[in-house]
């Protein structure tokens, strides 16, 4: 067998030829469209290094699992009670995002205790469906809480399943997962490692966190099943984090989207989305709406929910997260905000626990200060996700503003019109706000400004 390194000139320049041809067919043919600054790394990979780069391209190469499909947009209905912005709910409906629909209460949970409470709480009371979905779920207090109760359930009769991500779940041991098994719960990993590469999938993660009840209640948010998302501990204080409950028919919603999750966890195509109505909710109920985004969209769709509410806000855009490195075109749009007179309010933690993040967020952060924008850094981890737009939409979930998030993750948001629910949150980012520090933009050295594209292009362009 001949080594790579006796390959002729001629021979090396067919190779990567046809690796780039590979490049254009999948991407081309399989409608994969990338952030020009992702395909250029890419091509330029594949090129310059293409044992390397063609493999990892085979890998992780896939973006989409299904390709745009465009009718004729059907024009959302507001939901009575909640004065849903026109221009959202008519975007939302044009990307084949679920209808929003009224709900008996929704309860934001800023006190990891009391999520955790909560969350027990619907598992144990349930009487025919349970149905988890998280990225993590870790071997301490926290999982083995929610395992408990998980197998309580199953035991009782309840139809009960876990998903859970295939790299976030590496934390997980073993016997974990063969103690659910054992005690009657369904559990599967989403997109094993090792049965997707020749897919091209291995890159596809499930960052959506869920838990719906019988078709009634959800419990969602930020928050992963480990104890650094709900208590404090002898080596450090919990994460600031955000979850909620819905009682309502958004359960139901969140039932039809995690059955589309568990069909798709094996890398099989998405399942078309089931053409059943929304259930109906009690008249002047709180309006809400599932936002999904990933693979198995053909549209980015959180993404191109903030580029939206970029050009309409009128007044003001708050939002928190913990990892900040958007793409182009999200950043010029605040950028553009800012300067036609927005108010927008950035929080981020002073130091995430991600240091390629922070290292990568530094041109976003001093682009958007240049242009008005306030910028403040929280003291402690923050890992809430959440976007307010002036007094007409509320986003909360599991979607960073960073492009694993954007463009690549399977992510879960809900978007919230009812006044209470955008009051609750305005007020809970503001004491963020007032407990933070002011971010100052400096000019960085040469080196660190290369080492700040370098970190930006390698982690967050795949």
């Amino acid at each position: 067998m001949r080594s790579l390194f006796s390959l002729s000139p001629l021979e090396h320049g067919a190779f990567v030829f046809v690796g780039l041809l590979i490049y254009v067919m999948v991407t081309r043919i399989g409608q994969q469209h990338r952030h020009p600054s992702a395909a250029i790394a890419w091509v330029m990979f594949i090129a310059l290094l293409p044992y390397f780069g063609i493999p990892l391209f085979l890998m992780f190469g896939t973006r989409k699992l299904v390709r745009a499909r465009r009718g004729t947009p059907v024009r959302a209905q507001v939901p009575a009670g909640a004065e849903g912005p026109d221009w959202a709910l008519a975007l939302l409906a044009a990307l084949d995002v679920p209808p929003p629909v009224r709900n008996h209460s929704i309860g934001f949970h800023a006190d990891g205790a009391e999520a955790r409470r909560a969350l027990l709480a619907l598992i144990d009371g349930a009487r025919q469906r349970v149905d988890v979905g998280t990225f993590v779920l870790a071997d301490d207090e926290v999982g083995a809480a929610v395992c408990d109760a998980l197998v309580r359930s199953a035991r009782r009769g309840v139809h009960t399943r876990l998903l859970l991500d295939a790299i976030g779940g590496l934390r997980t041991p073993r016997r974990l997962l063969r103690e659910l098994r054992l005690g009657g719960v369904q559990v599967r990993r989403f997109m094993p490692v090792l049965r997707n590469p020749v897919r091209g999938r291995t890159n596809l993660r499930n960052h959506r966190k869920l838990v719906a009840v019988d078709g009634e209640s959800l419990w969602s948010g930020g928050r992963n099943l480990a104890a650094e998302y709900f208590v404090d501990s002898a080596e450090r204080p919990a994460w600031i984090d955000l979850s909620f409950v819905v009682h309502g028919p958004l359960a139901a919603q969140a039932h039809e989207g995690f059955e589309h999750d568990w069909h798709a966890a094996r890398g099989k195509p998405p399942r078309a989305a089931p053409a059943t109505p929304s259930p109906e909710g009690p008249a002047g109920g709180a309006g809400a709406q599932l936002v999904p985004s990933g693979p198995d969209h053909a549209d980015d769709t959180v993404h191109a929910l903030l580029l939206a509410a970029a050009y309409q806000a009128r007044a003001r855009i708050l939002a928190v997260t913990p990892y900040f490195v958007p793409d182009d075109a999200l950043l010029a749009a605040w950028c553009i905000a800012c300067r036609r007179g927005v108010r927008l309010t950035l929080v981020v933690p002073r130091r995430s626990n991600h240091w390629m993040a922070d290292w990568a967020r530094e041109r976003a952060l001093r682009a958007l200060a240049a242009a008005g924008a306030r910028i403040v850094l929280y003291p402690a981890m923050l890992h809430a996700k959440a976007v307010v737009v002036d007094d007409a939409l509320a986003l909360c979930g599991s979607a960073n503003l960073d492009g694993r998030s954007l463009f690549v993750n399977f992510e879960l948001m809900t978007a919230f019109y009812g006044m209470r629910e955008i009051g609750w949150l305005d007020a809970w980012i503001g004491q963020r706000v007032r407990q933070s520090s002011a971010y100052e933009a400096r000019t960085p050295s040469w080196a660190r400004d290369v080492l700040e594209g370098v970190v930006r292009a390698v982690g967050f362009q795949l």
